[in-house]
Formats: structure tokens, C-alpha cells, sequence
């Protein structure tokens, strides 16, 4: 239950539009309701800020489509990270107007128009590590932030990275996804007065360990301000930048 559903409940109730009994029926199902398989969490809203987002791997098509339908009976937002295309042919027989993003694997539906305000920088070392820095990106805008992408900028071409530096100044947070070595965040954060979260990616040789090295390089960040994310993890990393974002943007207001 979003708040201002919880609001407008309250107010109906305060003006005697709506019966104690019914105001019961309405609050059954929060917190969460159990369609067996599932949990669906709808308080994490009033909680957290931000709704329930669907893990698609892992679950069959109908799961996730089952599962998409109880969240946007009750909230306007729907996020699935990691889907498939079979993920997403199913939702979108319930719900026409999802919309698939490819690169990401991630599923999006907002029955309403999100201003993206704020300012997000995400960057990749490489090619090879855009899918991860794309599900950040989706992320981070279906919660609401503007985001920038720029790719393909480590350090074995550091000059690349160099022509970037006035959008590394300006971003409220930045977003860090390198495989190989991981480097490519301890060198954003020494450019940055700005948060920076590195995202370890899984692209590399046999020494790279799966995103494991890059993992240990950034944790080791000799950088102060950079905080790292699970190996492959966008959606948290996305997800973190988007509440940073918020935050700058509330500051800004004051």
C-alpha cells in the first residue's frame, strides 16, 4: 500500500466515507499477502520508500506474472531485474503495456509518467560490462533519478575517462561497473567529491575469479568515498545510487 492510498484510507475514514469494516477489508492484505509461492511485500513502501521489485531468475514465467499482478493491484510501479524474454512475454500478457529492457533484463511498467530529476553518472571499464551498468541504470531511473551513461572508459585508456571530467564533477553519485582488475572505481573516486559505488563485475580472464579480483581491488579502494556492491549486483548498486540522489536532491531544497 503506497502512502498516499494510507492517507486517502484515513481521510475517508475521518470523514465518514468509509466504514471501519471496510477500511479492515482494505488493510487485510498489509503487509504483505501470501499467494502461496510468494509473499508480496506491500508495505515496503511506507517502510523503505520504495515498493517490492521482482527477482525474475529463478522463477517460472507464470511466477513472475502471478507475482506482477498482486504488486500492481496495489502499487503504480513494476521493476523485474533478471528476466528473460519468456519472463517478460508472460507479464506482459496480463499487463500490455510492460515494456522490456534487453540490455538490463529488466521489466518495467509505471502506469504513470516519473519526472527524473537529480543527476546520476554511470560508467563501465569496458564493452563487456554494460549489461551490468544497464540494470543500475534502469534501476536508478524507474526509482526516479536522471541518469547519464558513459562506457567503455578504464584504465587501460585512461585519456578516455579524462574528457568526462566535468560530468564526474557535476553528478550527485556515480556508479562504478569494471571486471578485470576493478580498478576503474579507485580512479573515479580520487576525481570525485562525490560518492562513488563499485559494481565488480564478472568479466575477465581465469585470475579474475568470476568478479572476485575486481571485488578485492575495489574493497581496497585507496580512494576514500567508495563503497562496492555484490559481484553483478546493478539493481543494488542502482538502487543505493537512487537513494543517494534523493537525498542530494533534498538538500538542494532547503
Amino acid at each position: 500500500m503506497i502512502e498516499k492510498e494510507l492517507r486517502n484510507l484515513l481521510s475517508g475514514i475521518k470523514e465518514g466515507k468509509v466504514s471501519i469494516d471496510d477500511a479492515v477489508d482494505m488493510l487485510e492484505d498489509l503487509p504483505f499477502q501470501d499467494i502461496g509461492f510468494a509473499k508480496i511485500d506491500h508495505h515496503r513502501e511506507l517502510r523503505c520508500g520504495q515498493g517490492e521489485v521482482i527477482f525474475c531468475e529463478g522463477k517460472t514465467p507464470e511466477q513472475v506474472a502471478s507475482i506482477a499482478k498482486v504488486i500492481l493491484s496495489k502499487d503504480d510501479t513494476l521493476l523485474g531485474t533478471r528476466a528473460s524474454l519468456e519472463h517478460y512475454d508472460a507479464v506482459k500478457t496480463e499487463f500490455p503495456d510492460a515494456h522490456y529492457d534487453k540490455e538490463a533484463r529488466c521489466i518495467v511498467l509505471q502506469k504513470n509518467s516519473v519526472e527524473l530529476k537529480g543527476n546520476v553518472l554511470v560508467i563501465t571499464a569496458g564493452t563487456s560490462d554494460i549489461p551490468v551498468a544497464a540494470e543500475a541504470k534502469v534501476t536508478a531511473e524507474t526509482l526516479g533519478a536522471k541518469v547519464q551513461l558513459i562506457n567503455d572508459v578504464g584504465v587501460a585508456g585512461l585519456h578516455r575517462l579524462l574528457r568526462y571530467g566535468e560530468e564526474i564533477r557535476k553528478a550527485n553519485v556515480i556508479v562504478v561497473a569494471a571486471g578485470m582488475e576493478g580498478a576503474l572505481a579507485s580512479v573515479v573516486g580520487g576525481l570525485s567529491a562525490r560518492p562513488v559505488i563499485g559494481v565488480p563485475t564478472s568479466v575477465g580472464y581465469g585470475a579474475g575469479l568470476k568478479g572476485f579480483a575486481p571485488l578485492l581491488t575495489m574493497l581496497n579502494s585507496c580512494a576514500a568515498g567508495v563503497a562496492v556492491v555484490n559481484i553483478d549486483n546493478g539493481f543494488g548498486a542502482g538502487y543505493m545510487a537512487a537513494m543517494i540522489n534523493s537525498l542530494a536532491l533534498e538538500d538542494n531544497s532547503k
